[in-house]
């Protein structure tokens, strides 16, 4: 017998995380702007799949996009301009065509033009260059992964600002585990030495560019190098881009927008909505935590239905 659901108390959120689960701007572009339209989400608790929780947009002032190639959504920004929606991406940008680990994103050209395009349209601060996650294998170590990061600065220059890496963490995720594990893959984690060179190399490229550099999630302490611990929804970088929204600001300025407490300790992200939901995102990369099998996930993109209420 079927659980009945239970509804969790309704949310009222102020910025939207769109989404850490999935990546909505490529593949539901057309359902997240009929739930805009609509003036609400139903979302699904990943842990208690018969909790459902209805979000309101009501008092949404911002939006944080995450995507590997964020077409699906580009013909809406007009829409969401009109609306006064602020929003900025965090774009994830790796190269890794040659190990085949995203065997599913565009070609790597591709998502270097839409990235550069997306620059250009809404500036080079609204769109968060990551190389995430940083993956070494028996093939790949640490001058291999910064020549990648080398030769994209080159190509992405004069349309990005801040770059934001991540280094793989494999045991902390069952899902990272097994994906590699199927996928005949040798990967491992970074060791704290690795991390060093890494980073003083990154910092080497980075001479020649002047990028803001930025951790996510990561408790290693990198300062030396200038890279800082990042907060990808950033109330500093939301209050830096509209001062002038006075909702906003006053959320940004609140208990309420202090640390997200549904996110890891070393996350230092303030408090968002994530609309989004787990083993749905077709793109197939072989170190998701977010999806179970790639099978699994073209099914549930398959079934979805734009009009739905929640994915």
């Amino acid at each position: 017998m079927k659980s009945p659901s239970l509804h969790a108390k309704p949310a009222t959120p102020v910025i939207l995380s769109a989404s850490r689960a999935t990546d909505i701007p490529a593949f539901y572009a057309d359902w997240f702007m009929n739930r805009i339209r609509a003036g609400f989400f139903k979302w699904t608790n990943p842990f208690r799949p018969t909790q459902v929780q209805t979000v309101s947009t009501a008092k949404v002032r911002a939006i944080v996009f995450w995507s590997k190639h964020p077409a699906g959504i580009w013909p809406h920004l007009d829409e969401l301009d009109r609306r006064g929606l602020h929003y900025y991406f965090q774009y994830t940008l790796n190269d890794y065509e040659a190990e085949g680990f995203e065997p599913r994103v565009p070609p790597l050209e591709k998502r270097i033009e839409l990235f550069c395009r997306l620059a250009d349209r809404l500036g080079p601060e609204r769109v968060v260059w990551r190389l995430d996650p940083l993956l070494p294998t028996d093939r790949v170590g640490v001058p291999e992964l910064l020549g990648k990061a080398e030769r994209l600065a080159g190509r992405l220059a004069g349309h990005v600002r801040k770059l934001v890496i991540s280094f793989a963490d494999i045991e902390g995720y069952p899902a990272v585990k097994r994906n590699l594990a199927r996928g005949g893959i040798a990967a491992r984690e970074f060791t704290p030495s690795e991390m060093e060179d890494f980073a003083r190399g990154l910092a080497e490229i980075n001479r020649a560019h002047g990028l803001e550099l930025a951790t996510c999630a990561e408790e290693s302490d990198l300062s030396a190098f200038g890279i800082a611990h990042n907060r990808c929804v950033d109330g500093e970088q939301l209050a830096r881009l509209w001062p002038d929204d006075a909702a906003l600001m006053e959320f940004l300025g609140s208990r309420a927008a202090r640390k997200d407490k549904g996110q890891r300790k070393a996350c230092g992200c303030v408090a968002s909505k994530d609309v989004g939901r787990y083993r749905t995102c077709p793109h197939a990369c072989v170190y998701c935590y977010a999806n179970g099998t790639a099978a699994e996930a073209e099914r549930n993109f398959r079934a979805h239905r734009p009009e739905a209420e929640s994915l």
